[in-house]
């Protein structure tokens, strides 16, 4: 069963409609017992990374994401936020996050763009991973955006005032800075590889 984590700042019903799309099965996951039998994990993001961080600990998310994703080794894709609260550290609101990929995630600098980010970007995918996932356009929002100490852990980048991480991936752990069920037929077409892996 697919399994998204519904959580106080996330956007888990517009990402369980895209995989109804899609023809599969998920069900949306209010507390962390919700997470045992699932096949893929998907943390949906949107608002802050303190206000996310301080849900996923009040909901008591946090041990049971972390057994299932690094001990199970279970499939998991951060969507924007949920993507980048995978780092030790966000400059959005002093945030100490999950620290699963080193790096930090810091703002746009808004003396050369406007922030935050709002529409569509291309994405250029520049690491291989177990599912064909060709460049293309997805819709992003976002002010922040990380950088990854390991350029090993970049799966695509954009460019918005300057090159940046738009999507990550290390073994099981996925991460997409855009919001793959808002961007139309590319957007589903990650989601069914992602969830195909």
């Amino acid at each position: 069963m697919i399994s998204i984590i519904d959580y106080k700042a996330g956007n888990a019903p517009s990402v369980l409609n895209a995989v109804h799309k899609l023809g599969l099965k998920a069900r949306l996951c209010p507390k962390p017992e919700f997470l045992r039998g699932a096949s893929h994990i998907i943390l949906p993001g949107v608002g802050s990374a303190g206000a996310t961080m301080r849900s996923l600990a009040e909901s008591g998310f946090l041990s049971a994401l972390s057994e299932a994703v690094l001990q199970k080794n279970i499939p998991y894709l951060g969507i924007c936020v949920g993507m980048q609260i995978l780092f030790e550290y966000s400059h959005e609101e002093n945030t100490e996050c999950l620290g699963w990929l080193k790096g930090n995630v810091i703002r746009f600098d808004s003396t050369k763009v406007r922030v935050p980010q709002m529409g569509w970007n291309k994405v250029r995918f520049t690491k291989p991973v177990p599912f064909n996932c060709a460049d293309n356009y997805f819709y992003f929002v976002n002010s922040f955006y990380a950088v990854p100490q390991d350029k090993a852990d970049i799966w695509g980048t954009a460019e918005y005032g300057t090159d940046f991480t738009a999507a990550v991936n290390r073994g099981n752990i996925y991460g997409t800075q855009f919001h793959a069920e808002k961007s139309g037929a590319a957007g589903l077409e990650l989601l069914r590889g992602f969830l195909q892996c």
